[in-house]
């Protein structure tokens, strides 16, 4: 089955790529493309039909985590590991409310990359053990923690809402993000209005603020 695997990376950094995809193709994987942003992946990936998305969390344009629910909706075999830096309890909640499969830091060997993969293209889950006691301390913390409960603000967005709040935050204009998602600036500004009633905020520092704090950005 590692042979016949067909692995998709999207991460920003050209480096990272190039190293995950010399690790997997020496084991005997498929890199059958990659992209920087989650917008490329979007694009990209239902034309290409890989079996497994290495999916960065943190990237300009669109994060991995909408990134991710957004394909998943559309093609829900799909498996995804979440690949960060980053071992926050709220983002890998989210990723896992997502539909991801894995979770894996980029500090790990890349025995466990291959482990990870191996593991979700047999059809199981993979969280990798430097995070597992996150996980365990949020089930401890019952089921607002894990997001079972009552959504939260950031939940009540749609995943359009979550995009545009995204790209406002990191400083695009209307028309910027109006061409980039193809739709009308009015329509942009419809959404922006929008958002800003359902989450209460009045400004776009307030709005960059709330978009960092729910890990839509990190405006790196």
């Amino acid at each position: 089955m590692n042979g016949a695997a067909r692995i998709f990376l999207v991460d920003d950094h050209d480096l990272v790529r190039a190293g995950l995809s010399a690790i997997l193709q020496t084991a005997g994987f498929q890199v059958v493309g990659e992209t920087e942003n989650g917008r490329a992946a979007v694009e990209a990936i239902p034309n290409i039909k890989p079996d497994v998305v290495l999916m960065d969390i943190t990237m300009p344009e669109l994060n991995g985590i909408d990134a991710t629910r957004r394909l998943l909706l559309a093609g829900p075999q799909l498996k995804v590991i979440a690949l960060s830096m980053n071992s926050d309890r709220r983002s890998i909640i989210h990723m896992f409310q997502a539909g991801a499969s894995g979770y894996l830091l980029k500090t790990s060997a890349p025995e466990e990359l291959l482990t990870a993969v191996r593991a979700v293209v047999a059809g199981h889950k993979y969280v990798s053990p430097k995070i597992a006691g996150v996980l365990v301390g949020a089930l401890a913390h019952g089921s607002d923690e894990l997001g079972l409960g009552a959504p939260s603000s950031a939940r009540a967005l749609t995943i359009r809402e979550r995009e545009i709040l995204q790209l406002v935050a990191e400083g695009k204009t209307s028309k910027e993000i109006g061409d980039r998602m193809n739709i009308a600036v009015a329509t942009v500004e419809t959404h922006r209005r929008q958002i800003m009633d359902k989450l209460g905020l009045r400004t776009i520092a307030e709005l960059t603020k709330y978009a960092i704090r729910e890990g839509l950005t990190s405006l790196e």
